[in-house]
């Protein structure tokens, strides 16, 4: 069982809910990226979802847009991002770590590096899954299969626009969880419906039997709350983003703490209400 997997079975158990926050490597400063994954483990946080900075991320929004713009800035790439996830497994050995990002710097990667390179690295700093966007599953089988060898799980999002056939293929390949994209358009934008997601989640559960997580558009523990009562998980990203690049330096790691803790008791108190 993957430490993925591991962590959903302990929270169903426990009957709690994921919390789990984006960020960018690299932001907001290039060497501080571990320190930010532990704070936001120290705040409750169950998995975190680190994003490879890219430059042409076409499902983020401004917010997420900027982050991996002063990422590359600095020059982080994926090297710098497996690092990352070294340094902060060196101190944390539970927390599932999941590498969001595209299928670019992927295959520049393995054509750097060797063919199947990515996988044998990411697995060795400690990643525990990948989310590539651009990546539809009817296109990676193979990719799936190796990734399931070298014991990571794959995840895909869906959408409200995804049909049941897409919903079907998914489900016939993902593994650890599935993330629901509950807007039409970019991490960040719109107004969250909660009952949109409340109605859709049924529908994803008839062909998908992994936990599903929720995100774009949870921004207060108010949102993460309600969205939580229905899903297994939530993610929050853009909100946790803004909020490191406003904070003074010295702050970032106790401010990603604080607002962890606050959705991270706003969840646990929607399960007793």
């Amino acid at each position: 069982m993957s430490r993925i997997a591991q962590t959903f079975a302990a929270l169903k158990a426990d009957g709690r809910k994921a919390l789990i926050p984006y960020v960018t490597c690299g932001d907001p400063s290039s060497d501080g990226t571990a320190a930010i994954m532990q704070a936001l483990a120290d705040g409750g946080a169950d998995i975190v979802e680190l994003g490879v900075p890219f430059s042409d991320p076409m499902a983020d929004g401004p917010v997420i847009q900027k982050a991996s713009e002063r990422a590359l800035a600095r020059g982080i790439g994926l090297p710098q991002v497996l690092a990352s996830v070294r340094e902060f497994r060196a101190g944390n050995a539970a927390t599932p770590v999941v590498l969001m990002g595209y299928a670019n710097p992927i295959e520049r990667y393995d054509q750097r590096h060797g063919v199947g390179s990515f996988i044998r690295d990411a697995a060795s700093a400690g990643v525990d899954g990948v989310l590539v966007v651009d990546y539809p599953p009817e296109e990676c089988e193979a990719f799936a299969a190796q990734l399931a060898a070298a014991g990571l799980d794959l995840i895909f999002l869906l959408a409200p626009t995804s049909t049941d056939d897409r919903m079907r293929d998914v489900g016939r390949i993902a593994s650890g969880y599935v993330y629901y994209v509950s807007l039409k358009g970019v991490t960040g934008a719109g107004h969250l419906d909660t009952e949109a997601v409340a109605e859709m989640l049924p529908r994803i559960r008839r062909h998908v039997s992994l936990p599903v997580g929720v995100g774009f558009g949870i921004r207060d523990a108010e949102t993460a709350q309600a969205v939580g009562r229905v899903a297994d998980a939530v993610v929050i990203g853009s909100r946790l983003v803004q909020i490191l690049e406003a904070a003074a330096p010295e702050r970032a790691t106790a401010e990603a703490t604080e607002f962890m803790r606050s959705i991270r008791a706003a969840l646990d108190r929607g399960i007793t209400t």
